[in-house]
C-alpha cells in the first residue's frame, strides 16, 4: 500500500477524532505489498529474513518480533513472529506495542526542531537561557601525580558554555549513570539517584544541574541524558508537558495513533513483553502513566507508527500533503554534527561496535541519531547519508534516502540483552534481499 495522501489522511482523521493524549482502540495498519519484487526485493532472499527470525523464536531466544521494510512508500515486507507474552499464550501481531527506549530520542529531537523552526528555540543559545539552574555548572577534571599516583580532583569553569545543539548531538558533558556511563561522574549520578523515575522531569533536571559535567561542552561525544534535558527545554519553551506537545505536534498530525508515553489499560493486551531475566532490570509497565516523562527513552509505539515518523523524515519533513519540518531542517538533523576534533568517551569506543558514531565506523552523529558518512569501514551495509538509531529493549529503525528505503525491527528484551545480534541480522538480511536499484 502507498503511505501517501489517501492512506495517511485516513490515519490522521482517526487520530484527530481521539483526545490528544489517549490512544484510540483501533489502530490502522498498513497492508503488505503483495509483490516485493516490484520494489526491488528478491522473495527467496526475503525468506532468509523469515527463517532467521523464526529460528530465534523457535530456539527460545526471543518471544517474538515484528519486522517491517518499506521502499518507495510501499510495504515490501511486514511480518510478526512468535508471541508477545513471555508465557507464549498470545500470538505476536503487527499492531503490538513496544517500549521504544532510545528510539524516543529522534521523536523528541524533532519536537525541539519544530520549536527551532518557529524561532522559539535557538540551537546556538546556552542551555542556561532556558534552564537557569544550569548556570555556573563546572567540569570535573582529574590530574594524577606521576610520582605518587595521587589523584587531584578539580572543578573547572566551562570554556564554552553548553548549548542546545550540544544536547542534540550528545556533546554536552552530561552523562548516563553506570550501566551506560563509566567513570566518576556517572557514579555521582548513581549516588544522587539520577534518573529517579518517581519524580517529574523538572526535578530530575535540577538534580543533573547539581552535578559536575564529565567533559568540556563540545569536546567529547558521550551518549547521555542530554535528550531528557532537551525534553525539559521543550516543556519550558512550549509551555506544555512533553507528552502533550509530542501528541499535538508530532504523533497526532502523523497519525501515530498507538504511540505515546503510556498505554491505556484497554490496550494492555497489545504490549509486547520480554523473556524474564532476573539478572537484568525488569521492564516498566506502560499502562501506568509515568511521573518522569523521559525524552531519552520513555515512549511506546508500533512498527506501523514509527514507519510514519521515519517516512516523514525520508520525505524531508513532508507527510500526506502536510509538512512537519522544512527540508533544510531535516538536512541539518541528518548531517554529521560532530567536529573532526571530537573525542569519545571510552565506552563509545569499546562497547558500541558498529553503532559507534566514529570515523573508524564510517559514521557520525546528527541531531538525534547516527548518520552514515562512509560506504566502507562499517561492517554493515548501508548508503552514505543513511541515518538510524536503536533502543535498549531491542527496537531499531534505519532510513536509507539513496535507496528510498526504511527498515524497522521491533523486539522486546530486557536492557543488556545481546540485541546487536538481532539488529545486525535485520540490516544484513534486508540489504542482501534488495537486488534492484
Amino acid at each position: 500500500m502507498h503511505l501517501g495522501r489517501r492512506g495517511l489522511a485516513a490515519v490522521l482523521a482517526l487520530a484527530l477524532a481521539a483526545p490528544a493524549l489517549t490512544m484510540p482502540t483501533l489502530a490502522r495498519e498498513p497492508v503488505p505489498e503483495a509483490q516485493p519484487e516490484a520494489l526491488g526485493f528478491a522473495p527467496d532472499r526475503l525468506d532468509r529474513l523469515t527463517r532467521t527470525f523464526q529460528g530465534y523464536v523457535d530456539r527460545g531466544e526471543l518471544p517474538g518480533a515484528v519486522l517491517l521494510i518499506a521502499r518507495d512508500d510501499r510495504i515490501a515486507y511486514y511480518r510478526a513472529f512468535g508471541h508477545r507474552d513471555a508465557a507464549r499464550t498470545q500470538p505476536m501481531t503487527t499492531d503490538s506495542i513496544f517500549r521504544l527506549a532510545s528510539m524516543t530520542k529522534p521523536i523528541v529531537s524533532v519536537a525541539a526542531m519544530i520549536l527551532y523552526e518557529e524561532n522559539r528555540l535557538d540551537l546556538a543559545a546556552p542551555v542556561e537561557r532556558y534552564l537557569p539552574e544550569f548556570k555556573g555548572m563546572k567540569v570535573r577534571t582529574e590530574t594524577r601525580n606521576p610520582t605518587t599516583g595521587e589523584v587531584t580532583v578539580t572543578l573547572e569553569p566551562q570554556r564554552r558554555i553548553m548549548t542546545v545543539q550540544d544536547l542534540l548531538r550528545h556533546t554536552s558533558g552530561i552523562v548516563y549513570p553506570p550501566r551506560i556511563g563509566v567513570g566518576a561522574v556517572p557514579e555521582l549520578y548513581r549516588q544522587a539517584g539520577i534518573p529517579d523515575r518517581t519524580k517529574p522531569l523538572a526535578a530530575m533536571i535540577t538534580a543533573i544541574a547539581q552535578q559536575p559535567l564529565a567533559s568540556q561542552p563540545g569536546e567529547v561525544f558521550e551518549y547521555s541524558l542530554s535528550t531528557d534535558v532537551l525534553g525539559r527545554i521543550v516543556e519550558v519553551v512550549s509551555g506544555m508537558p512533553l507528552d502533550r506537545f509530542v501528541a499535538e505536534r508530532i504523533t497526532g498530525p502523523l497519525g501515530m495513533a498507538s504511540t505515546g508515553f503510556s498505554v491505556p489499560q484497554s490496550e494492555a493486551a497489545r504490549i509486547a513483553q520480554a523473556l524474564p531475566n532476573p539478572a537484568l532490570p525488569a521492564l516498566s509497565d506502560p499502562t501506568v502513566p509515568p511521573v518522569f516523562l523521559s525524552g531519552g527513552g520513555g515512549m511506546v509505539g508500533t512498527a506501523a507508527d514509527y514507519l510514519r515518523f521515519a517516512g516523514m523524515l525520508l520525505h524531508n519533513g513532508a507527510f500526506d500533503g502536510g509538512r512537519l519540518l522544512a527540508p533544510s531542517t531535516v538536512a541539518l538533523m541528518t548531517a554529521d554534527a560532530l567536529s573532526p576534533s571530537i573525542r569519545y568517551a571510552p565506552r563509545m569506543l569499546t562497547a558500541w561496535g558498529d553503532i559507534a558514531p566514529t570515523p573508524a565506523m564510517g559514521q557520525g552523529f546528527g541531531l538525534g541519531f547516527a548518520v552514515r558518512t562512509e560506504t566502507g569501514r562499517n561492517p554493515l551495509p548501508g548508503s552514505v547519508g543513511s541515518y538510524y538509531w536503536t533502543g535498549a529493549f531491542g527496537t531499531t529503525f534505519y532510513v536509507d534516502p539513496k535507496e528510498r528505503m526504511i527498515s524497522i525491527m521491533m523486539i522486546q528484551t530486557q536492557s543488556g540483552a545481546p540485541n546487536d545480534i538481532y539488529r545486525r541480522a535485520m540490516r544484513q538480511l534486508t540489504y542482501q534481499a534488495l537486488v534492484k536499484p
